[in-house]
């Protein structure tokens, strides 16, 4: 594009960028405001309903483990053992060393009565056949009851296991602290209204609120009703809004309910409503001066665009003839192979005319036998030059066939023997004489070799060492080529851009840019992989790694 046109496209870039950009503002601040208003809302909401879940774990674990533990007591224990009240005794000594959380412990028979007691109460003439929870237990074997008084007077609760021994139920019976639950619960309480308790299916609370009301008291919390998962709902106390969260239990019909402050969880927000009118402000002066800095950028890369365009247009080009270039070398390689089979036949006719008895009699047999086979011999090397020259020009899909990966790397170098003595390049072999053959295309695998060989070959220049080596790699099994140089190596930003098309570090009208990305795409179509490791100063080493077997 003209400078000209450059410059009249600057302008009327800046020029509807400030004139749609301004009211746009507006309209995104208030917009961002709401959706973030919304977003935050619904994170709180999100927070609140994951620490209802994440407590609800803590509490279901916790009743696990007194269940868990009471039962293994039952059943490694026998009945005629934990009718001792100094066994049963020393029982509830070892659990509550490692927990207060049990205050006593009682073995009961199938008629409600106490066998043997451990525990600070009087209850060995107590009776409990009459009692609900006994009954519960005797149907459903493990019973965790609701926080009740009973015989004792005081609130408290009960975990009860049984025991089949000898043809009769037992019942281990535990009381726990309830206190246990308010203290689970307790760090739950934050801010000025936060609240966190339990309460049962009929409205009795489990454990004591912040405010008010106390243990066993009828309180009717905002979700009673049943749900799955953690629910949270806006509700208003005393011209207060809060967020409520509740969950159930999946051990025992309770329900979690988390109360938070809405206010104090909301701060943040009004703080951001405050700063989105402060930001809208500047954001006039940031856009006029975006505006301006953003269209120099797009002028300047317009600029540099052209100029790439101009130099693609060149590579294709350049790209261009080397294709005609191919198919030019396929057609003089067909042209001199019919010659060259008719040399070959004319050899041989010699060849059968010297077998001749009066031929052989000659004086200048010898020379005429040295010559036929020097004919030969040339025809020969002429005929496998024709042939690399079809096999390299020639581009079609893979065919796969058993070949030798060492004799193709042999074959390749031929190519290069000159030119590699031209410059005083030294190859090191380091051929591994066990590989396997591999099924794949010798051709293409040459056209691959042979990009890479050149790449080292210049980038030696004169007096250094190429290392071709092969082997089996052992993590994959596959085939590895390993072509190494010593030359300069290349920095990260040669190396991040060094198979993209039409991208070369040789100077113009040396190297068009398609090479290794042509020996990329070669390789992955044959199944393998192709990687480098480059260090400036050091040199660059590509390894490629072909299947034995190729699937299409």
């Amino acid at each position: 594009m003209p400078a000209f046109g450059l410059k009249d496209l600057g302008t009327k870039i800046a020029v509807t960028a400030l004139g749609f950009s301004l009211i746009p503002l507006i309209v995104l601040g208030v917009t961002m405001y709401s959706m973030f208003a919304e977003t935050y809302h619904s994170k709180v909401q999100a927070n609140l309903a994951t620490l209802a879940e994440n407590k609800r774990q803590g509490i279901d674990l916790f009743l696990r483990e007194q269940v868990a533990q009471l039962r293994t007591i039952a059943n490694s224990h026998s009945v005629e053992a934990l009718s001792s009240p100094d066994m049963l005794e020393s029982i509830l000594n070892t659990m509550q060393m490692s927990s207060k959380t049990f205050i006593d412990l009682g073995l009961i028979n199938e008629d409600g009565v106490h066998v043997s007691y451990s525990g600070p109460y009087n209850l060995s003439q107590a009776n409990y056949r009459n009692e609900t929870w006994f009954n519960e237990v005797m149907v459903r074997k493990v019973y965790v009851s609701d926080v009740f008084k009973g015989f004792r007077g005081f609130p408290h609760m009960i975990i009860a296991v049984t025991k089949q021994e000898k043809g009769k139920v037992w019942i281990l019976r535990a009381t726990i602290d309830s206190d246990i639950f308010d203290s689970l619960v307790r760090w739950l309480q934050v801010g000025d209204l936060g609240d966190a308790y339990l309460v049962n299916r009929a409205g009795e609370l489990q454990t004591r609120p912040r405010f008010g009301n106390k243990v066993m008291e009828i309180y009717a919390p905002f979700l009673r009703s049943s749900f799955s998962g953690a629910k949270v709902m806006e509700h208003e106390i005393n011209n207060k809004k809060i967020f409520v969260g509740g969950i159930w239990l999946e051990q025992k019909d309770w329900l979690l309910v988390i109360e938070e402050d809405q206010h104090g969880e909301l701060r943040p927000l009004f703080r951001t409503q405050a700063a989105t009118w402060g930001l809208m402000g500047g954001g006039v002066a940031v856009i006029i001066i975006g505006t301006l800095l953003i269209t120099r950028m797009i002028v300047a890369q317009q600029e540099r665009s052209d100029r790439q365009q101009a130099q693609l247009n060149e590579e294709l080009i350049q790209s261009s003839k080397m294709a005609a270039l191919g198919k030019l070398a396929a057609g003089v390689a067909h042209e001199v192979n019919n010659p060259l089979a008719v040399i070959r036949e004319k050899a041989g006719w010699m060849r059968d005319l010297l077998e001749e008895e009066d031929v052989q009699a000659s004086p200048n047999f010898k020379e005429f036998e040295d010559a036929v086979a020097k004919i030969e011999q040339h025809v020969e090397r002429a005929g496998n030059v024709v042939h690399r020259m079809l096999g390299f020009a020639r581009r079609m899909e893979p065919v796969c066939n058993d070949i030798s990966v060492n004799d193709v790397i042999r074959q390749t170098l031929t190519f290069l023997d000159n030119e590699i003595k031209f410059r005083d390049i030294e190859m090191i072999w380091q051929l591994s004489p066990d590989l396997p053959s591999i099924q794949s295309d010798a051709s293409q695998i040459q056209q691959v070799l042979l990009n890479l060989l050149n790449n080292a070959i210049d980038a030696i220049g004169r007096n250094g060492h190429i290392t071709v080596s092969t082997g089996v790699d052992a993590e994959s099994r596959m085939v590895r080529i390993g072509i190494r140089d010593d030359g300069p190596g290349m920095d990260k930003e040669v190396q991040g851009r060094i198979f993209d098309p039409f991208f070369t570090t040789k100077k113009v009208g040396e190297g068009t840019g398609l090479g290794l990305s042509i020996s990329y795409s070669i390789i992955n179509k044959l199944g393998g992989s192709i990687r480098f490791e480059s260090k400036v100063g050091t040199g660059t080493e590509f390894t490629i790694l072909l299947p034995v077997k190729h699937h299409d």
